[in-house]
Parts: structure tokens; C-alpha cells; sequence
């Protein structure tokens, strides 16, 4: 295959995450976004190695899997990958890519391992409790949207009004508030020029409480991009108007949840992503509660948490079964990466004492407000990066939880989390490519994989959840 030509080919199959595994004759073509049993039309803009990947240019005819999808924005949108697939299909594509990445690996170990499949999430559509939402234009100085950036897009973004990975209270919020700043020429913060005013809108809901947090993102610039257009005092009163206007839609009976905060957060960094470096409190707090298997949690805006809540429970579960399985008596346990401390209070009943770490602070703060509200008093979380926490620790494990980001274990620390010789590691993973590599470590270092299950935390995207039980 040659660099930029254009081929007619077959989707075999799709590899994690996103890369459908095209046949063009004799040869093959990695083509993202694809589905198979597609017949596609495909640009090849890479060959390196005697691999070619390309970008798709048309769907000339749909697999026999497509069914049809409920999203309008399917296809434009960069959030959903399998949509137009009925949900059994979309699970046996997921399940069969993390069998496949970790039969890589697992075949090299000297014994049997169980692999139990995957579990589905038991809420299809509407499960997401955290949404962030950009600001900015779908065509170029065309009006003002809010959703999620267009596939393969950097800059375009989609007012997705009609998304249903999310409930109803997601989507008339976003379109209020939308139409709100639009109808008052608002200016977005533009991604090159580094001008502008509106970022995000970051929106959050209890699964179980149904208690909303809404958090407006901006720069500190002028709101009009014209100077100064009647200063502190102006942009006060727009900020008064999205504060009233998100009231008046539960005064309303419009939302079915209650707003249990409205905040305002201002972010100049240049990096695309939503943090703060100044928050104020436009209505009631930043908080939240949330409740999970029978304990409650306090979330803050910028809390890790799941988000799939009803998921999550069939991931936890799966952990304290193979927690079960590790632990023959109560005994030490480190929840490394912990978070907001869930696993680590979900195993506390279990174990002599949990020791959680995590290097987000204000993750830690609330992990131990938690703690202390569901009255476990043998949970202690440390606020570091893992790499050096391990140095300090006095205490030896006798189960290790890992549940790192989605790049994986620091390099550095896997040999330190080896070297405490437990009998038996769990192992959570949001990108199983990560995992695979971690786990080549581990089966090196004299563990093997006694069990393995993958968790749909996130249907209809590209993403899952695995849950690994180690052995040494």
C-alpha cells in the first residue's frame, strides 16, 4: 500500500481501542472509527514498517451489525464509537479486544488463568455522572456551541443537546445555558489566539442522590473581548444570570434532580483542560454526596469518582471478590492510587487496616471526610506520589490494590511494589494496553494471573474497566 492513495477494503475486526483492521486485497489497513463488516473508503496517510494506517473517508456500506443509533449527533460527535451497534455486540467487540491484548502476555505463564468475560453495565444509556462540556463554534465564526469536539477534531466543537450517555437534566442544562450566553455575545476562549472568556461548563450528578453540581469555567479576561466593557461589575451581573437561570430550571420543575451547588472557576492556563486557579461559590456548595454500595461519599468538583455509578458497583464487587479470594484472615492493605478512598472503605470491613495513597490532596482531604462519615476508623490515606510514599511507609502489606491512571505504574515503582513479596496484587486498569505492559513486569518478577475480568464502565464508547487477581 502506498502513501496517499486511496483503497476499498473490509473492517475484520477492531483492535483496542479504536483501530478497525481493514482488508484490502492481501494486505491490511489500520482505519480509526470504523465497525466491523463495514465496507469503507480509506486514505492512507502512513506507511512505516510494511503497517499502513489511514483515515477514514466513507462508509460505502454498513456492517449487518448496525441497527441504528438514538443519537442525532452520532458520527459528528468524538464521544461515542459504538452507538449504532446493539449493546451485546458492542460487549463482545470490547471483551474480545482485552482477551486478545492479554493472551499476548498470559500465554508466556506456566499455569491455567480464569478469564470470566465481561460485565456489563447495568444501565445502557443516561449512566455518566460527570460531563465536561467546551465552549466554542462548530464551524468557524459561526454561532456559539457547547458540547463535545467534533471526531478528529482539535478546535470544532458540537452542541450535543440530543447526547444520551447522559440524562435529561445534562442536556437541558446545556442547552440553557448555551442559548444564555449566546443571546448575550458572549466570546469563547479560542485555542490559538488564547483570547477569549468561556471555557467549560463542568456538570456533575448523583446517580443515586440526584444532587447537581454545575461549574462554569472561564478565563479572567473581558467577557466581550472589547477592553473593558463596564468591568467587574458587568461580568458580575452575567454570572448573576447563569446563577438565576439554572435556579429558575428547578424552580421550574424542569430538572429532576436538585442543584446542590453553582460554581464559578476561573482557569488562564493554556492547557485545554479544566482546573482552577480561583473558585468561587455562586449558589449554596461545591460539594456533593453520592452513595455506593452502601456507604456515602462526598464529591467536590474536581473529586475522582467513577463515573458510572452503577457500574462501578459491578467493578467493586468484583474487587472484594477477589479480595476474598487473597485474604484468608483480616490483614494489612494498601490502596494505592486511591482516589477519593471508595475501594480503599469498601475493603475496610475486611481488613485489619487499609492505607490508602494518592497524590491529589484535595482527593485524600475528602477521602478521610468519608472515612470518618461512614465510621470506618481503620482507614488511612497519605496525600503523595506513590513512587516516594513507598519509601516512607513502615508498615508491610498483606494485600496490594493498584489502580493507577491510564498510562499505568510509574516504571520506578513497580519494583518497589514488587519487592514487598505479597501473596496476592489486584490490579484495576481504565487502559488495558497499560495494563499488559505492567503485567509483563509483574509475571517476570514470579507473579502470575490467577483471574481476569473486564467491566463495561463506559458503553458505547471505545473504553472499559479490567480487574486483575495476581498470585506469586
Amino acid at each position: 500500500m502506498k502513501k496517499g492513495q486511496v483503497y476499498e477494503g473490509v473492517v475484520q475486526r477492531v483492535d483496542f481501542p479504536n483501530k478497525g483492521v481493514v482488508s484490502v486485497g492481501e494486505e491490511t489497513c489500520i482505519v480509526k472509527n470504523s465497525l466491523p463488516g463495514q465496507k469503507v473508503k480509506l486514505l492512507v496517510n502512513k506507511v512505516r514498517n510494511g503497517k499502513a494506517e489511514a483515515r477514514l473517508l466513507e462508509v460505502m456500506e454498513k456492517s449487518p451489525l448496525e441497527t441504528g443509533h438514538p443519537c442525532s449527533h452520532f458520527g459528528v460527535c468524538g464521544g461515542c464509537t459504538y452507538l449504532s451497534l446493539p449493546y451485546t455486540e458492542q460487549l463482545k467487540i470490547k471483551e474480545g479486544q482485552v482477551k486478545k491484548l492479554l493472551d499476548n502476555v498470559l500465554d508466556r505463564q506456566d499455569r491455567e488463568w480464569v478469564w470470566e468475560g465481561i460485565k456489563g453495565s447495568p444501565k445502557e444509556y443516561e449512566y455518566r455522572n460527570k460531563m465536561e462540556f467546551s465552549f466554542g463554534d462548530e464551524v468557524k465564526d459561526g454561532p456559539l456551541s457547547l458540547g463535545m469536539h467534533k471526531r478528529g477534531s482539535f478546535y470544532d466543537v458540537v452542541t450535543v443537546t440530543d447526547c444520551r450517555i447522559v440524562d435529561e437534566d445534562y442536556r437541558r442544562i446545556l442547552g440553557a445555558v448555551c442559548e444564555y450566553f449566546a443571546s448575550r455575545k458572549v466570546s469563547y476562549y479560542h485555542r490559538l489566539r488564547h483570547e477569549g472568556y468561556l471555557r467549560h461548563l463542568l456538570v456533575r450528578k448523583a446517580s443515586k442522590t440526584g444532587e447537581i453540581l454545575a461549574a462554569l469555567v472561564t478565563t479572567s479576561q473581558d467577557p466581550w473581548n472589547c477592553g473593558s466593557s463596564g468591568g467587574q461589575e458587568e461580568t458580575e451581573k452575567l454570572l448573576d444570570g447563569f446563577r438565576e437561570l439554572l435556579l429558575s430550571l428547578e424552580r421550574e420543575g424542569c430538572l429532576s434532580g436538585r442543584i446542590a451547588g453553582i460554581l464559578h472557576i476561573v482557569n488562564d492556563t493554556l492547557a485545554d483542560v479544566v482546573k482552577s486557579d480561583r473558585t468561587d461559590i455562586l449558589y449554596g456548595q461545591d460539594f456533593f454526596y453520592e452513595e455506593l454500595l452502601g456507604l456515602e461519599f462526598k464529591i467536590s468538583v474536581f473529586s475522582f469518582f467513577q463515573t458510572n455509578s452503577y457500574s462501578a458497583e459491578v467493578l467493586y464487587r468484583t474487587v472484594q471478590e477477589y479480595a476474598g479470594r487473597a485474604l484468608k484472615d483480616e490483614g494489612m492493605i494498601f490502596d494505592l492510587y486511591s482516589g477519593t478512598g471508595t475501594i480503599a472503605q469498601l475493603m475496610a470491613p475486611v481488613a485489619d487496616e487499609v492505607i490508602g495513597v494518592e497524590i491529589v490532596e484535595e482527593a485524600v482531604e475528602a477521602a478521610r471526610m468519608n472515612a470518618e462519615a461512614n465510621g470506618l476508623s481503620n482507614c488511612r490515606f497519605i496525600a503523595g506520589d506513590v513512587l516516594k510514599v513507598l519509601d516512607e511507609l513502615e508498615e508491610k502489606p498483606d494485600l496490594i490494590i493498584l489502580d493507577p491512571p491510564r498510562d499505568g505504574i510509574h516504571p520506578k515503582a513497580l519494583p518497589k511494589i514488587i519487592g514487598y513479596g505479597v501473596e496476592h496484587i489486584i490490579y484495576i486498569s481504565c487502559k488495558p494496553t497499560s495494563l499488559v505492559r505492567d503485567l509483563e513486569v509483574f509475571l517476570q518478577s514470579g507473579y502470575f494471573v490467577e483471574r481476569a475480568a473486564a467491566v463495561d464502565q463506559f458503553p458505547w464508547t471505545a473504553n472499559c474497566e479490567v480487574a486483575c487477581l495476581l498470585s506469586k
